[in-house]
């Protein structure tokens, strides 16, 4: 709850600041990152909260929704037109970031290797697979149902914030209520007194990964569907600015401590920051610098507080 206040100062500097930070068009615009960063957070902070990491999300992020989009559009659009339907493309992006997770769950849960090493070598051969898979091109041309989750708005909200929150509920739910969520944290805390609690260790990080996979693809298209396009680019460099939205909420980075909405807090906090900086006409290399700045103070105060004694 301590993020709040800040939150609030924030909101109050941006609005000195720039007399367009508080226009409809602005926050509209700020709500709809936050809901593309906040989704892949989600994902983020279900693997953080058992222990382990996954870097290769911001790959999948743009991996997922480029595949689908390749093997529907036509010829003439760039792809390959094996998919006569929208709803096909979108099923097959969800299968490919499943895929994705499963196969970073048996690295790391079965194979034992380092799950940041071997996510990092996921997300360089994601991102080598997206720039080989259309030859460094965009993909545009996108049909209008690919396209509404990210570009339509409901009750003048974009429809990726309602979105957004219904993951953010549903997870929120999961994790206080199921006890499969706690399970998580016990993991987290302790993967060998979970074990002997008779959680089903391996089963459960192979479906966190799973769905934290699926969570990246799903905020790729929330991204895809607001540009109207899919950039080999997309998603670069996603994932250091949901690791410092991960910290400033408070999720710890070695397992067992985190919330949904201290994450989504976190997120929202960082995308009002850049906000403001852009406003502020500040260069995207200082923004860059900034996100990394606040990455330090936030594991600064986990460390002087007591929260994360090994920040």
């Amino acid at each position: 709850m301590a993020i709040f206040p800040v939150l609030i100062v924030v909101i109050v500097v941006g609005a000195v600041l720039n007399s367009a930070f508080l226009s409809y068009e602005n926050i509209f615009g700020v709500l709809q990152q936050a809901a593309e960063l906040g989704v892949l957070v989600m994902g983020l902070t279900l693997v953080l909260i058992t222990g382990k990491f996954d870097l290769s999300l911001e790959s999948t992020f743009g991996l997922a929704p480029m595949v689908g989009a390749y093997v529907f559009l036509s010829l003439d659009g760039m792809g390959l037109g094996l998919l006569d339907s929208p709803v096909a493309a979108v099923m097959a992006m969800v299968l490919v970031a499943a895929v994705i997770g499963l196969f970073n769950s048996v690295l790391v849960v079965y194979l034992k290797f380092n799950a940041f090493i071997a996510t990092l070598a996921t997300l360089i051969l994601l991102r080598g697979l997206s720039l080989g898979l259309t030859q460094g091109r965009t993909l545009s041309g996108l049909p209008e149902m690919l396209t509404a989750m990210g570009q339509r708005s409901f009750l003048g909200l974009p429809v990726s914030f309602f979105v957004a929150l219904i993951v953010l509920i549903v997870l929120s739910i999961f994790l206080s209520r199921h006890r499969l969520g706690r399970s998580l944290y016990a993991i987290g805390g302790n993967q060998i007194a979970a074990r002997v609690a008779g959680i089903r260790v391996e089963r459960v990080l192979v479906g966190v990964f799973v769905v934290a996979a699926v969570l990246a693809a799903l905020a790729g298209i929330l991204q895809m569907g607001r540009i109207d396009s899919i950039p080999t680019s997309m998603g670069e460099n996603l994932i250091f600015s949901a690791f410092a939205a991960a910290v400033l909420g408070g999720v710890s980075l070695n397992g067992g401590r985190g919330t949904m909405f201290g994450a989504c807090s976190g997120v929202l906090l960082l995308v009002l920051i850049q906000n403001i900086l852009v406003l502020s006409h500040v260069p995207g290399y200082w923004i860059s610098a900034t996100t990394g700045a606040i990455i330090l103070i936030a594991l600064l105060i986990s460390r002087f507080t007591g929260a994360d004694k090994s920040a």
